[in-house]
């Protein structure tokens, strides 16, 4: 049975960019292509490529896609041209074998042709080594004065020096003590081909890396997640092996026919409206479909095999692919794609490993899908009058806000910066846990969002700014009504209503945005100031929303929490910000009380960074031009790094505080009294702690958890309360005990 069927068209060349591939069709080839596996398909390519010249890319397609990238191309490259050079200048090299020298002289030139027009094509390396082993014997003849031939061991020598100038040759030389020809283990070094289903577009480089140091292994879903040091690289590799790559062939002919049976449905805009019934109505479409394909080709399929292949179907129809499989990991908490597509591999932020590549590699066909889904989901556009996008993405397990850039902006194509949401929202006893607070600074937060300051909380990038913000929302009392406004959704706001909040989402114009249906953000801000009384929650100060801002500052002063984020690494820089370049008046911002700083810190070998708050500052109002001349700024609390934690200030210890005396002015049993204020916030602080040490203690991770910070924090203010109406006084010791307590009979009821 004929391997190939040579009267079909069985290759083509693909020119895109800078990039010519070389894509050979091996559907009818009875074993799976591989140039490190097969001397029939190496054999085959070289062929192809002294056809048709210079390739930087080669692509094998059969049930999966099989690629091997420029590094590899050009390496068997170069010993097609070898071939070509040799096969041009065969008479001049004197290669041709002539029975009139005899049989003993035309054997040999037989078998060096052998060895050059069959061997080399197939296999590179074990005809360099035959060549190595034939010139060996020839000098032993040499040496002995018997049938010496001195045209025929310039040839042998003019054919090494030709393969050693073979980068192919120079990286196996090392390994070449007692190699046999026809084994392949070496090619299985040097070649690594990224391997996808051909119902997918993205591709994954499926073999662990060489000489890679094992870190972590677990599994996300029906994936299986290792994370590997890299002996040449300062960067890990975050290698992922999906469902999609794991199936056998005829599941991958059930998934193939599905995607093509599902793609003639198009979705609308009105369908992308809401992407979660979107996803469902696939699902189920997918799921009756799929098994329907297989009872017509007598396959049997179990449930939850049924169900996994649904999954991918949906994942690859209507969802974004391995993104998806990316933002599932919990641990993930950034993805950046960079252009040109298919050049360089995914990136990520891992939760534990930092900044690490991945094993997926994203296309151009799949990177313009996406921001086709994209467009249609956020509503906003995407072309060259707009060539940013920032929307947001909600998927089974997952939460993420995307930012997208194309050309102009980008000349090289489209660029995703992916950012996971966790799956709840952050509590101030997580961060304690993780040592971005301590409680003492939870203590003083919690003081001060009851006492209903105004807050920004600045930082620079991936500093964890809108993490915390949101945070700061689950000590928020549900008794009180919340406006959150946004130009990319990414405060818990669907979470904390599921818990009983009393909240309303507002989103806005992107800042960015030009030409927009939207309302803009300062709009959005004022609207608020007619909609009762509420807290306000602005996720990103930007732009012109900053006048608006401070104005529901200044009108929501001693009533309600105003707060959001901002750019900036310390309080002046934030002054500057919103002073300078926003262009407030400084007058208005003296409305901000509290400026919470959140900034990475780094370890010495940079190899290393952690998210701190770094500091809490009040704003005092009595200066004129310059807070940080003027002392306008006061520490609270201010990052040791020796110690790694905040370290209350001597201007807090002492009690030299206008924001904290402000909020006890307007309570009973603690204006003029700074030894209760202290002691309430002391109080607070005491309990954030013995909520992360009971969690820790009883390994109870949920009661860090908003759902369970919540219900304590409403127990703190109803043991209050109970304090108060038994004594007359807010005792300090009574409702710690009370509520110590109530904590106690929480752990047991589970």
């Amino acid at each position: 049975m004929a391997l190939f069927n040579k009267e079909d068209e069985d290759y083509e060349l693909v020119r895109e960019g800078g990039e010519t591939t070389l894509k050979l069709d091996f559907e009818k080839y009875t074993r799976a292509p591989s140039l490190e596996d097969d001397p029939i398909t190496m054999s085959r390519t070289m062929d192809k490529l002294i056809e048709v010249g210079n390739v930087t890319k080669i692509v094998f397609y059969q049930k999966r896609d099989y690629e091997y990238d420029y590094n590899q191309t050009m390496l068997l490259f170069e010993i097609a041209g070898i071939y070509k050079k040799i096969v041009k200048e065969k008479d001049e090299l004197g290669l041709i074998a002539d029975p009139k020298y005899g049989k003993y002289f035309y054997e040999k030139y037989s078998e060096l042709q052998r060895l050059i027009f069959n061997l080399l094509k197939s296999d590179p390396i074990g005809c360099y080594v035959e060549l190595i082993r034939i010139l060996r014997r020839e000098r032993i003849m040499t040496r002995q004065e018997s049938m010496f031939d001195d045209n025929y061991l310039r040839i042998l020598n003019k054919l090494k020096t030709m393969m050693e100038s073979c980068r192919l040759i120079i990286l196996v030389k090392p390994f070449l003590a007692g190699y046999k020809v026809g084994d392949r283990t070496l090619y299985r070094r040097i070649f690594n081909p990224v391997i996808k289903p051909d119902f997918m577009f993205t591709k994954l480089m499926a073999n662990f890396p060489e000489n890679g140091e094992e870190l972590d292994n677990y599994d996300v879903g029906n994936t299986e997640v290792t994370v590997f040091s890299l002996p040449d690289s300062v960067q890990n590799l975050y290698h992922i092996m999906p469902p999609e790559f794991k199936l056998s062939e005829e599941k991958y002919d059930l998934l193939d026919s599905a995607r093509k049976i599902m793609a003639e449905h198009k979705p609308s805009r009105s369908e992308f409206v809401d992407p979660e019934r979107m996803r469902q109505v696939f699902y189920n479409v997918g799921h009756d479909l799929l098994q329907e394909l297989a009872d017509y080709h007598k396959i049997k399929l179990k449930e939850k095999e049924l169900e996994e292949l649904t999954e991918i179907l949906v994942r690859y129809t209507v969802g974004f692919g391995l993104i998806e499989v990316l933002l599932q990991d919990e641990k993930v908490q950034d993805i950046t794609i960079n252009s040109p597509m298919g050049q360089t591999p995914m990136f990520i932020v891992h939760q534990d490993y930092d900044d690490c590549m991945t094993n997926v590699i994203a296309t151009r066909t799949e990177a313009e899908s996406w921001a086709t889904k994209l467009r249609m989901i956020s509503g906003r556009p995407l072309d060259e009058a707009n060539p940013v996008l920032d929307t947001e993405i909600s998927i089974p397990y997952a939460n993420a806000r995307i930012a997208v850039i194309a050309p102009p902006l980008d000349p090289s194509g489209l660029a995703f910066a992916f950012r996971r949401h966790r799956d709840k929202p952050w509590t101030f006893p997580l961060f304690i846990k993780n040592n971005m607070i301590n409680p003492m600074a939870a203590g003083i937060l919690s003081f001060l969002i009851d006492g209903s300051r105004t807050m920004l909380i600045a930082g620079t990038r991936s500093a964890g700014k809108t993490s915390f913000l949101g945070s700061v929302l689950t000590e928020i009392m549900r008794k009180y009504r919340i406006i959150t406004i946004e130009d990319t959704l990414e405060l818990p706001v669907n979470q904390l209503r599921k818990l009983g909040y009393n909240i309303q989402q507002m989103k806005v114009a992107a800042a960015l945005l030009k030409g927009s249906d939207e309302i803009p953000a300062d709009e959005g801000i004022r609207t608020t100031l007619r909609m009762g009384d509420s807290c306000l929650i602005v996720g990103e100060v930007r732009s012109t929303e900053a006048y608006a801002l401070y104005e529901a500052m200044r009108v929501g002063a001693l009533a309600n929490v105003v707060a959001g984020t901002i750019h900036g690494d310390s309080p002046y820089g934030v002054f500057d910000r919103v002073v300078n370049d926003l262009k407030v008046p400084r007058t208005s911002f003296k409305a901000t009380d509290i400026i919470v700083v959140a900034n990475p810190i780094k370890s010495s070998d940079g190899l290393h960074r952690w998210r701190r708050v770094t500091q809490i500052t009040e704003v005092r109002k009595y200066w004129e031009d310059d807070p940080l001349k003027e002392k306008g700024f006061v520490d609270l609390m201010k990052y040791d790094a020796e110690t790694d934690r905040l370290e209350p200030s001597k201007d807090l210890i002492n009690g030299d505080s206008d924001v904290l005396k402000s909020i006890a002015s307007n309570v009973k049993e603690w204006a003029g009294n700074w030894d209760a204020v202290w002691d309430n916030i002391m109080l607070r602080a005491k309990i954030k702690e013995a909520m992360t040490n009971y969690a820790l203690k009883a390994n109870r991770p949920d009661l860090l958890e908003a759902d369970f910070s919540i219900i304590a924090n409403d127990s703190f203010h109803k043991c209050s309360d109970m304090v108060k109406e038994e004594v007359g006084s807010l005792d300090s010791k009574r409702i710690f005990f009370h509520w110590n307590e109530w904590m106690k009979r929480q752990i047991k009821k589970v």
